[in-house]
């Protein structure tokens, strides 16, 4: 099968693993704020999803330069199969610990899919004709597109099913992905010639260590209010159904993932976008969640929805250009090394944003959590500024 062929069985893995992801995210958080649980105790939920997922990436990375990234992704559908199955079990059984074993299974499975997705595209495209650019932002928007539609898969599914039958019919759908993976997924995908050692996970480039740490700051400015404290401000204070919260935010991630794909256009028209491009990107979303704090007191619904929809817009073309930046920046031989590294900080980052967002919004509602974003994303926009643009000459 040639690169296109094999670019599309990755594509539909992403895709079919991220409706999941997506709907699996909504449908614990629904279903156990339904329960009574507080802001904080909905984020220990997600505790081991995003603890694991750092871990993940981490031994991920090195396992698919070994192995090959279809060993990593197959591992990683049959693990999100499990954990799926594991919470149709009574409700009786859902403890907060029970739940928080079944997503660390999730974080491990869903990091070992994203890692080797996006480390694929490094060995079936190109950089020298823009493809790979475009192949990163095609398969990062709409797996964040898929997402956004698993938001509301999600929601609908616990109105129409309950929670349990849900479960059951997003593992058949991982399943049917998982038997076209096992037959078609080229064994050589991503294999490295030269079999790494595992410390050599964390000897890395200057640039690959910088973008990083970005991106953990990056990642935890949109789900310190993302994540939790945004859908428990919807339901408690703007009064918003379990469906409304789904498809506002189905609706959300959609848009998002459709600006990323389209970021080629937009931020990548005439060059490959940089380092630079990443610190002016960040000037301009920092300021959102700032102005959002501010005015939330004076129409807290339109501030939400505006704001949302304009800080969506402006993160998804900061993400974009991360994305791509790793990839470029990762060597041709084991890409999955430095992208391992590089999404653990993306996982540590969310962790953060995650326990912060249930804590902050606690305590101090969603105004301190707008806040607390608007001083991560500066502090991403700084890191940037440390990376050299060496590798990828063009710049603006």
């Amino acid at each position: 099968m040639n690169s296109t062929q094999q670019y599309a069985i990755v594509t539909g893995n992403y895709w079919a693993f991220t409706l999941t992801d997506g709907a699996l995210r909504m449908l614990v958080l629904l279903y156990f704020y339904q329960l009574g649980y507080s802001p904080l105790e909905l984020a220990l939920l997600f505790l081991f999803y995003e603890f694991f997922g750092i871990v993940t990436n981490l031994f991920g990375g090195w396992l698919g330069a070994r192995a090959g990234l279809n060993v990593t992704m197959n591992i990683g559908l049959s693990i999100q199969i499990l954990a799926l199955v594991m919470l149709t079990v009574p409700t009786e059984w859902l403890s907060v610990l029970y739940v928080m074993v079944a997503q660390a299974l999730s974080g491990i499975a869903k990091d070992l899919n994203k890692m080797s997705a996006k480390s694929s595209v490094k060995a079936l495209a190109s950089d020298g004709d823009g493809k790979l650019y475009r192949w990163v932002a095609a398969l990062t928007g709409s797996k964040n597109a898929l997402k956004g539609v698993g938001f509301f898969m999600g929601a609908l599914l616990l109105e129409l099913f309950g929670f349990a039958n849900a479960m059951w019919i997003m593992a058949g759908m991982l399943a049917i992905a998982l038997a076209i993976s096992l037959l078609k997924l080229d064994g050589s995908l991503g294999k490295s010639k030269n079999k790494p050692k595992f410390a050599q996970m964390f000897s890395h480039s200057e640039a690959i260590n910088w973008l990083s740490a970005a991106r953990l700051f990056l990642f935890g400015a949109r789900d310190v209010w993302f994540v939790v404290a945004l859908p428990v401000f919807a339901a408690s204070v703007l009064g918003w159904s379990h469906l409304q919260i789904g498809t506002f935010m189905a609706l959300w991630i959609i848009g998002y993932g459709i600006v990323q794909a389209a970021s080629p256009k937009l931020v990548g028209k005439k060059q490959n976008p940089t380092a630079r491009s990443a610190f002016w990107l960040a000037l301009a979303l920092g300021g959102i969640p700032l102005l959002m704090a501010y005015a939330l007191e004076l129409d807290p619904q339109t501030v939400v929805i505006v704001g949302l929809m304009i800080f969506g817009v402006v993160f998804a073309l900061n993400s974009a250009v991360h994305s791509y930046l790793i990839v470029a920046y990762a060597e041709e031989d084991g890409t999955s090394k430095q992208v391992g590294f590089y999404y653990m900080a993306n996982a540590g980052g969310r962790l953060a944003g995650t326990i912060l967002s249930g804590y902050l919004y606690q305590n101090a509602g969603l105004e301190a959590c707008l806040m607390a974003s608007a001083m991560m994303i500066f502090i991403a926009g700084a890191l940037t500024r440390r990376i050299p643009t060496s590798r990828v000459p063009n710049s603006f």
